[in-house]
């Protein structure tokens, strides 16, 4: 075999410049590199110990490899084969820490891609079995480790076993989180919450980590906490209610009534997040591990600091902090408030609301009406600040003198009005009109417009004012006398038909009654609604401003003067023809026979029409007859 060897190197060594070597004739054993120099024997233990050092390995598997390199763009895995294979570096962005020699489990994608490489893939081994894992984690309640891969709305996004879990802000940290950039590319500790296998959603959270720590602290810290003692807080949370308070492992609450003695619109005017203030323990419940905290009791209370030489009467200046339906609270200093209430206001009687003389924030000066130190209440007045406006209305307002009010409401009976402010009177609804029948004072005027009124009497004791708005004019009655006589007719127009007669409108504007009888015309017909007629004043009382009227009593009257007119002719006819007759003369008596006797004759004939009437085809015939009959007779 050597021979044969030296002789094919010998003969082709010097044609290889002219022709090439024939592949079917090369002795593939001899590469000229001394492979040739192994027995059969040695190369067969050489085979067997190669084959110890290999494994066998086939696509699409997961197998352990060890780190034998890390580059700046992959990592290069031993896994026991013949090359060894290249994962990409940004699949172990969840563990930082790798280092050469760390074993870790990859999946074989192919044994030699096209450039004879092995193909590697650490994401895909671990997405094989995550979902196991993660079902596996939350079954045992175990802890787990995740990548936290980036932000999204509402939480970050954590890479747990190949698998993309979301972290909700709120189970970041047992204290909100206002940065979450901050822990983006971190890798943290998470327990399994909740799984949506079909829609393959995976919910984590860190924040039940850090509770069951602070559990075992809390109940060693509230077993230790006393009512009145002070701790040192942090600021925590910020609401509209309330500050709660970090007090190292525990949580407490400060109302914001409990912030300050004097009225403050929201915690975040006194406090701000992360702030260190001492605070004192109010109240707590082991049970429920409610701690109550309080901030103004380290401070007196101001009450306690007042001024010994304030008394009722004095006047003070404070700020209007709230407004109620029922009056305003001013605060005179931080923490000491007083009660102005809406009747304290104004003078003015009738009911208005505080809104209409304040707002919150209103610098204003008042005097003390009343003042309790011991139970720490004071009620202050804004309307004694100026005079009364009752002690002079006598003067003012004198019984008969004329004014220009303001309508302020309605009643029933009659129309509050205002003169000024604070001097209010009443316009009774008898003395609105003195012709118009008034049934609610709104068919008169309005709220808010002006009325001239007449003062008619002044009870300045019991502030009360009778007012009149007929009394600026004259009483119409004393006219209306002389004009609407009984018996006296004028034309008037239905107003308005009611149940039991008519309102009639009369010369002048004034109202008069036509009962339903009274409102017949000739022929039987009532008058109608907007109809003008004569009408006959039947009834007339200036003392109850009352005018009854009537129609149908005119055209009664008219016939009966009719009849009277006909029966007194008739009479007159009768006595004419008795004095006739008691003169006639004896010839009078033969010309009354003779005309008796034409009477009869004519009488006679029409009869004889009567009976003779003509038949169908005898109408000539029988004139001709009754012609004949009367000749015989003549």
């Amino acid at each position: 075999m050597t021979e044969s060897t030296t002789t094919i190197g010998a003969e082709t060594a010097p044609k290889t410049s002219t022709k090439m070597t024939n592949a079917n004739d090369f002795n593939w054993d001899d590469s000229g590199k001394g492979w040739n120099s192994y027995s059969s024997e040695e190369f067969a233990k050489m085979e067997a110990l190669y084959e110890k050092t290999m494994n066998t390995v086939a696509e699409h598997q997961v197998v352990e490899g060890s780190v034998a390199a890390i580059t700046t763009k992959d990592v290069i895995i031993n896994i026991g084969f013949k090359s060894d294979g290249l994962v990409p570096l940004t699949e172990f962005r969840h563990m930082p820490d790798l280092k050469v020699g760390d074993k870790v489990e990859v999946y074989i994608e192919t044994q030699e891609d096209k450039n004879g490489q092995l193909v590697l893939s650490h994401k895909t081994a671990r997405a094989m079995h995550s979902w196991d894992r993660v079902n596996a984690a939350l079954d045992k309640n175990e802890i787990i480790q995740g990548f936290v891969k980036c932000r999204t709305k509402g939480g970050l996004i954590v890479d747990v076993f190949g698998i993309e879990a979301f972290l909700p802000g709120s189970q970041i940290d047992v204290k909100p989180i206002r940065d979450y950039d901050v822990f983006v590319g971190k890798t943290m500790e998470f327990k399994v919450v909740k799984i949506n296998n079909e829609f393959k959603n995976v919910v984590v959270s860190h924040k039940v980590l850090i509770e069951q720590e602070l559990e075992s602290q809390k109940s060693e810290i509230i077993s230790k906490l006393e009512k009145g003692q002070v701790l040192e807080g942090t600021v925590k949370n910020i609401t509209s209610y309330g500050v709660f308070m970090d007090l190292g492992g525990v949580d407490g609450l400060l109302h914001i009534t409990d912030i300050a003695w004097g009225r403050i619109g929201h915690p975040e005017e006194l406090l701000k997040l992360d702030q260190k203030v001492n605070v004192v323990i109010l109240d707590f419940d082991n049970e429920k591990k409610r701690i109550a905290l309080g901030l103004k009791q380290l401070s007196s209370h101001p009450w306690d600091s007042l001024e010994e030489g304030l008394n009722v009467g004095d006047k003070v200046k404070g700020k209007v902090v709230v407004i109620a339906d029922y009056g305003a609270f001013v605060e005179i200093k931080p923490g000491i408030e007083g009660l102005l209430h809406v009747s304290e206001m104004s003078y003015s009687q009738h009911l208005r609301s505080p809104q209409d003389f304040l707002k919150v924030g209103d610098e204003i000066e008042a005097v003390v009406l009343t003042l309790d130190r011991q139970d720490r209440k004071m009620s202050l007045g804004m309307k004694q600040l100026k005079p009364d406006p009752w002690s002079v209305v006598a003067e003012k307002y004198a019984i008969g003198s004329r004014h220009t009010s303001t309508v302020r409401n309605f009643t029933n009976f009659g129309v509050f009005v205002e003169l000024e402010e604070g001097i209010d009177g009443l316009i009774h609804i008898s003395d609105l009109s003195w012709s118009k029948k008034i049934k609610h004072p709104s068919d008169v005027t309005k709220v808010g417009e002006k009325i001239d009124v007449v003062v008619l009497d002044v009870d300045a004791a019991n502030r009360r004012l009778s007012l009149g708005h007929k009394q600026i004019d004259e009483n119409p009655w004393e006219v209306y006398e002389t004009i609407f006589t009984i018996g006296s007719v004028h034309p008037g127009t239905v107003a308005k038909i009611t149940e039991k007669g008519a309102i009639i409108t009369m010369p002048h504007g004034v109202e008069a009654f036509c009962p339903t009888r009274h409102l017949q015309k000739e022929g039987g017909v009532a008058a109608k609604a907007d109809e003008t007629v004569d009408f006959k004043v039947t009834e007339f009382s200036k003392e109850n401003r009352k005018i009854g009227v009537s129609h149908a009593s005119i055209h009664e009257e008219v016939e009966t003067v009719r009849k009277t007119t006909e029966v007194k002719s008739t009479k007159d006819s009768m006595k004419k023809i008795k004095d006739s007759v008691e003169k006639t003369t004896l010839g009078d008596l033969s010309s009354l026979s003779n005309l008796k006797n034409d009477m009869e004759e004519k009488a006679a004939n029409a009869k004889a029409k009567s009976e003779d009437a003509p038949v169908e085809g005898e109408a000539e015939k029988k004139p001709k007859a009754k012609r004949a009959t009367k000749k015989s007779e003549e």
